[in-house]
């Protein structure tokens, strides 16, 4: 049966101030605290080895900890160049590569920029090269796995909630991302109530079933500007939302077992624990 998970993206301030030097160390250590979910990033490109790959995959299996991995930030299939909506798809095949080694499921990838198209061809285009990119999934047998294209947070990026569920539906290997301090971003702060998250999952189930219960999240709060994100920033900044315990309120109300990956600027896994925490005392 599926269960809820609550974990980090990347290692924060307090895994460095104990003296741990390496990611391989994470997995144990998260799961001393209770925590049992990791994402590891490759936003600027695949730096990791396989050997390396292969080394945290034990760990997090060891330790029931389970791996996601955010694929590179250049991925752009809106792209009207074929030769570089092409690298794109080698990003997401290298970090499906990377994922299995690390025994994980989920890659979670921007999908795309509409740049100086019309909103309606960069979504057309993506959905196209969608359809493509599920087909090299299949032939190159990583169909065992989820791709979870990720909503975004500034006006120019393919990825309100809507788009990120509509392009699900190509196949079922496709899974949402969402990013609810990107929603909270592109709505210029005007998002976070309980019936907005309630919005967003009945949106969801109903286009997408089942496959939308067990969806990838990601959560922090967010400074945002005239035209979106800004930066990622700590729980209690004071300024900037959304706030945790509506969401997990829909959450159990609708019986969802989402991975939850807390992206704070620096203390991403103490609050990742407050939000377990959060959820646990609903």
């Amino acid at each position: 049966m599926e269960e809820i998970k609550f974990g980090p993206s990347g290692n924060s301030k307090w895994f460095y101030d104990l003296g741990y030097k390496t990611s391989l160390q994470a997995p144990k250590w998260l799961s001393s605290l209770g925590l049992n979910a990791y994402e590891y990033s490759f936003g600027r490109g695949y730096t990791m080895g396989e050997e390396k790959a292969k080394q945290l995959g034990e760990q997090a299996t060891e330790n029931n900890v389970t791996i996601s991995v955010h694929a590179p930030y250049f991925i752009n299939f809106a792209n009207e160049s074929d030769e570089m909506v092409e690298k794109s798809y080698n990003y997401v095949l290298t970090g499906l590569k990377m994922l299995k080694l690390m025994n994980g499921k989920h890659l979670v990838f921007h999908p795309a920029s509409q740049g100086k198209l019309t909103r309606e061809r960069a979504l057309e285009l993506t959905r196209q090269r969608l359809k493509i990119l599920a087909k090299k999934v299949y032939e190159n047998g990583f169909e065992d796995m989820f791709l979870c294209p990720e909503t975004m947070g500034k006006t120019l990026q393919i990825g309100t909630y809507k788009e990120i569920v509509d392009l699900c539906t190509i196949d079922k290997i496709f899974v949402p991302t969402f990013d609810f301090g990107h929603i909270y971003s592109l709505n210029l702060g005007n998002f976070g109530s309980y019936e907005d998250y309630k919005e967003v999952f009945t949106y969801a189930l109903e286009k997408l079933g089942e496959r939308a219960k067990s969806c990838h999240i990601h959560f922090s709060q967010i400074q945002f500007g005239a035209k979106g994100e800004i930066k990622h920033l700590d729980f209690g900044n004071g300024e900037y939302g959304p706030y945790f315990e509506p969401l997990a309120r829909v959450i159990k109300e609708l019986d969802l077992t989402p991975t939850i990956i807390c992206e704070s600027h620096s203390n991403m896994t103490k609050d990742a624990l407050y939000m377990k925490e959060i959820y646990e005392k609903i």
